[in-house]
């Protein structure tokens, strides 16, 4: 799918090319590991490492300062290998990363607008996603952009991790 070039307060949001798919694996490892959210021998580090293989069955949106990629959002329809929660009718991030040298700078608000925007766009009712207790600054974000809990939706991808769902109606 394409996706328009968007430029908000100097913060570009667009596909991401494969040259860029590098700097998109590194940054996401980055955050999730150094963040403490995984650990790094965890098998799911190396699906946050595979770009390409997300690019190919989702769509991988990068945000970009100065031309440099300091930010990344994987975006997936329900029938993707990439929605874990999204029913018909919803559009489901993941992945959401930001470098640590541009946090602060409103590149985590710039991609969740972005998803918004493009699950409106499309036509959808709601945006969904999965996010751990531990991501507290990610979780400001969300609710400041109205997602609510759902938990009669909440997951475990394996045992011991519990995910809380979170739901932004459109409609």
């Amino acid at each position: 799918m394409s996706c328009p070039v968007i430029v908000l307060d100097m913060i570009e949001i667009r596909n991401a090319t494969p040259d860029e798919y590098e700097a998109v694996s590194d940054l996401t490892v980055i955050a999730y590991v150094g963040g403490g959210h995984v650990e790094a021998h965890d098998p799911y580090t190396n699906r946050l490492r595979d770009t390409a293989e997300r690019a190919d069955k989702a769509q991988v949106r990068v945000a970009v300062m100065e031309g440099r990629v300091v930010g990344s959002v994987t975006i997936a329809e329900p029938a993707s290998p990439y929605a874990d929660v999204a029913q018909p009718g919803e559009l489901e991030f993941r992945m959401l990363a930001v470098s640590p040298d541009a946090r602060g700078a409103g590149v985590g608000s710039a991609l969740v607008r972005h998803v918004l925007d493009t699950a409106y766009d499309r036509g959808d009712r709601a945006v969904v996603m999965s996010t751990q207790p531990d991501m507290e600054d990610a979780r400001r974000i969300y609710d400041r952009n109205g997602f609510v809990p759902v938990p009669e939706r909440n997951w475990a991808p394996i045992p011991g991790v519990e995910l809380t769902v979170l739901v932004r109606e459109l409609v």
